[in-house]
């Protein structure tokens, strides 16, 4: 069982996984966030390195993103140290998924790729022992939501009165070019055929004001389609309730005897 924890992170999704870990019994050694934004005397205490932890944990979780997972994560395989994360994207960089795999061999650790702002993985995984022909996902939001995303340089986010496509590409094309945006499709890809077989297609869409998530998928084991409406965060809408609600999940699941 786990005791304690280290997080990358200080966002709105490390604060929700914080807040939750007293009634799973974990304790927070450290909080790892980017140089310069150490809080000093801290409890727990905030560092900038792995290596200043003030003493092992059991469990490292990355809620800090594409370059902390990249950062931080080799540090902690290497020193033999599981790695929690749903910042999946980042595995779409070649170089990126290499230094993790090997820093995870070559410390006998684990990277535990959570489900994020997604669901029905489990399927998708169950269906890729057989034979998939496609996977498709496509991320719709409000303009709003693509702020700051190549999404404003394709089209024009205030003009727009319909749900207008401003990508459409593999899954590892979508999470290089998104690294906020397509963590969910770094998930589907992973958990089906893969970043270069997984097509993706992103929206931007003014009459909807949730992110939407659809994923269809044909194979030797039939078709299936969902869809999911995920809301934000209360103090970040932009950060995935559903994704720091799969980390507090992951965690509570590995306090118990017997579970999934």
């Amino acid at each position: 069982m786990l005791r304690t924890v280290a997080i990358i992170g200080h966002g709105a999704i490390a604060r929700y996984v914080r807040a939750q870990l007293p009634a799973l019994n974990i304790t927070e050694i450290a909080a790892i966030v980017r140089s310069g934004k150490e809080i000093g005397d801290a409890t727990p205490p905030c560092i900038a390195e792995l290596n200043d932890l003030p003493s092992r944990p059991d469990l490292v979780i990355d809620c800090g993103g594409h370059q902390a997972l990249a950062a931080h994560g080799p540090v902690a395989l290497g020193l033999g140290i599981d790695v929690m994360t749903v910042s999946l994207g980042a595995l779409a960089d070649l170089q990126i998924e290499r230094s993790l795999r090997d820093a995870g061999i070559a410390g006998g650790a684990r990277l535990h790729l959570l489900s994020g702002a997604i669901g029905g993985l489990d399927a998708l995984r169950s269906a890729a022992v057989g034979t998939i022909s496609q996977v498709s996902y496509t991320g719709r939001k409000p303009p709003k939501g693509w702020r700051g995303s190549p999404a404003e340089a394709a089209i024009d986010l205030d003009a727009i009165t319909a749900p207008t496509p401003h990508f459409n590409g593999t899954a590892r094309e979508a999470a290089l070019a998104y690294p906020k945006n397509a963590n969910v499709a770094a998930a589907v890809a992973l958990a089906g055929i893969g970043f270069d077989k997984t097509l993706v297609e992103l929206i931007a869409d003014p009459t909807v004001t949730e992110n939407i998530h659809e994923i269809a998928v044909q194979g030797a084991f039939g078709t299936f389609h969902f869809q999911i409406a995920g809301m934000g965060l209360p103090d970040n809408p932009r950060s995935s309730a559903l994704a720091a609600m799969s980390i507090v999940a992951a965690l509570a699941e590995m306090q118990k005897p017997i579970g999934f």
